[in-house]
């Protein structure tokens, strides 16, 4: 197949193709290390790779990529249990890491390379990886039982990236800036691999911060990508920031993903900055699904439409389809398309039970869409779809109208078994005022009326902080009454 990185062996030599802090490398110096990486890696089926936000997390994925050779990013932050099974799992030959990094004693029998990103030695490696062939093994984070590691194909890689590209316009001439960690898709695949593609920049900050994002876009930088944690963040920081404010306002595209962004929070941004944020939906598993367009309407909570050869369809709990989409009728998210991954590695009867017979991958997600193909995510059918009183009732548009109340910084919505209604919905509060947080009439009638009655609130538990994962998600499994 034709390479993944064609600016390797372009005419960008000189460009700076990474930077994270003060460490660089211009695309001639990636060709060079990579090159030289690949040639080491080209015998192994599989290699671990310690990610760590740093130059050598994108080294070591690219030269993997350019071997033909699958990598496993591993989150630094795991535990030892968990790495031991991800490691037992996907068999690696070898583990890259970073000179210097400490690795515990879970990934101790694995045999180490140190990633030079200075090498000079190599040039590009030109393998024989076919389209269908893996590239990324990415471990989901199982709610139930251990993580199921999703194999992910070259042309999922490319498609993506390339279906992006049409749909944010995304050229060699963007220069994205993010702090996203680098073990899974959103700060790897597009977050890294997404520019390098396209033969742009990418500036990672290391940590996240305001002051980061403000000083990137205001030095050129083009685009940020973000979660909703961080833009929640800038939210609540541009009022007293006047360069945050020039930075967002200059950037040519806003990007949120990995979970909703609150509508209180994209008005806030819209309202200061003029701009507004662009969200997108997918999963480990299908990679990039739909988005809002660079050049469509940015309608605040919603995902926007089907990427370029995504199909995707909502469908009743029987499995039928959803034929007519009036903006209400909630369903579960099916896709297919090139996108997709092949199998969770080692789990055929779990890979048999995520698609249907003719090739639909279930994602487990529950929206609404549009007449027009406007897609809005309201839940995870496991613990976002509530039962109440004869309806399907979407937790995110409850949290949503919830965060629009004065005394509600954040907002989590769950349901829990009730002998008359089915299921009742309960809100979890962070209150903007621990002194005097909203009560229950006060939230239930604010509900009741930008919703709809049947949609308020009839538990209302108050918390200093929600439970997040890396990611910034809700883990709303660990909330309960």
């Amino acid at each position: 197949m034709t390479t993944l990185f064609p600016a390797l062996t372009g005419d960008t030599a000189g460009r700076v193709a990474l930077r994270f802090g003060d460490r660089s490398l211009t695309y001639a110096q990636l060709a060079a290390a990579t090159g030289t990486l690949a040639a080491r890696l080209a015998r192994y089926d599989r290699v671990a790779v310690w990610a760590t936000p740093e130059l050598e997390t994108a080294v070591a994925v690219v030269a993997a990529l350019e071997a033909g050779v699958a990598a496993v990013p591993l989150n630094p932050k795991s535990g030892e249990k968990e790495l031991g099974h991800i490691l037992g799992d996907s068999t690696p030959g070898l583990l890259l890491a970073a000179p210097g990094a400490e690795l515990p004693s879970a990934v101790g029998d694995l045999e180490r390379l140190d990633i030079d990103v200075h090498a000079t030695g190599g040039t590009t490696f030109d393998s024989a990886a076919r389209d269908d062939d893996p590239a990324l093994v990415v471990y989901t984070s199982g709610t139930t039982g251990p993580p199921k590691g999703a194999v992910l194909p070259r042309r999922a890689v490319a498609t993506t990236l390339d279906a992006l590209a049409d749909a944010w316009q995304w050229t060699s001439a963007d220069v994205l800036v993010h702090g996203l960690p680098l073990f899974h898709v959103h700060g790897l695949v597009l977050g890294v691999l997404g520019p390098l593609r396209r033969g742009g920049s990418v500036r990672h900050l290391g940590r996240f911060s305001t002051d980061g994002v403000a000083r990137e876009l205001n030095d050129g930088a083009t685009m940020l990508f973000g979660v909703p944690t961080m833009y929640h963040r800038i939210a609540e920081t541009l009022s007293g920031d006047p360069e945050l404010v020039k930075a967002l306002a200059g950037a040519r595209l806003l990007v949120s993903g990995s979970a909703a962004l609150p509508v209180h929070d994209h008005e806030r941004i819209t309202a200061a900055t003029g701009r507004r944020v662009v969200e997108r939906y997918g999963m480990t598993e299908t990679l990039m699904n739909t988005s809002v367009r660079a050049d469509g309407e940015p309608r605040a909570g919603t995902v926007g439409v089907p990427l370029p050869g995504v199909e995707l369809r909502l469908v009743e709990e029987d499995g039928s389809p959803i034929t007519s989409y009036d903006g209400e009728t909630v369903g579960e998210i099916q896709v297919r398309g090139p996108n997709l991954f092949t199998e969770y590695l080692n789990r055929p009867d779990a890979t048999a039970a995520a698609f249907t017979s003719d090739g639909w991958f279930r994602t487990g997600d529950m929206a609404v869409r549009d007449a027009d193909g406007y897609v809005r995510i309201v839940g995870r059918k496991a613990t976002d779809l509530i039962k109440s009183g004869g309806y399907k009732i979407g937790a995110g548009e409850i949290e949503n109208a919830l965060l629009e109340h004065p005394g509600v910084r954040e907002a989590a919505v769950t349901g829990e078994p009730d002998p008359d209604l089915g299921e009742r919905i309960v809100a979890w509060i962070v209150p903007a005022d621990s002194q005097s947080p909203p009560q229950l009439e006060e939230l239930a009638d604010h509900v009741a009326r930008r919703l709809a009655p049947h949609k308020r609130p009839r538990v209302v538990h108050h918390l200093t902080a929600l439970p997040r994962n890396d990611m910034g998600k809700i883990m709303k499994r660990v909330l309960h009454g």
